[in-house]
């Protein structure tokens, strides 16, 4: 029984950091998108930022599930790893974001919000994932 509850215990202790995670991962595409990403997704139902949101969750999740599998069950460590990776994988797609849109004609945050499905999102959302997998291979 005590096995039980400390696996509990540790799963929601992971939890409470994904969330965090992905929180802040939400945060950082509202703040590089003009407007509300709320109202983008949820009323205007815009693609494009749901295109972005969608691989920088879907890229913390896989940064997230790396760490903890590779924590040799050592809840302390593991959520140190969780919280540093995460934070990483974080900075590393906000600095993809902003290489891309240097990179590109216009401003990457407009074509996000524009109301016609653009091929350009795509490209931002791979290289979120692709940060995803690089940092989950260097973690392993």
């Amino acid at each position: 029984m005590s096995e039980l509850l400390t696996g509990l215990l540790g799963t929601l202790a992971y939890a409470g950091a994904g969330l965090v995670l992905m929180a802040l991962g939400y945060v950082l595409v509202d703040v590089a998108t003009p407007g509300k990403l709320a109202d983008l997704i949820w009323t205007e139902r815009n693609r494009n930022a749901s295109i972005l949101l969608c691989s920088g969750l879907l890229g913390i999740g896989v940064i997230l599930t790396t760490a903890i599998l590779t924590s040799a069950d050592d809840l302390g460590t593991g959520l140190a790893n969780t919280a540093v990776y995460g934070l990483l994988g974080l900075a590393i797609m906000a600095l993809s974001f902003i290489i891309i849109d240097v990179l590109t004609p216009g401003k990457l945050g407009e074509v996000i919000c524009a109301e016609e499905h653009h091929p350009g999102v795509w490209v931002s959302a791979v290289a979120h994932l692709v940060v995803a997998v690089v940092i989950a291979a260097a973690i392993t």
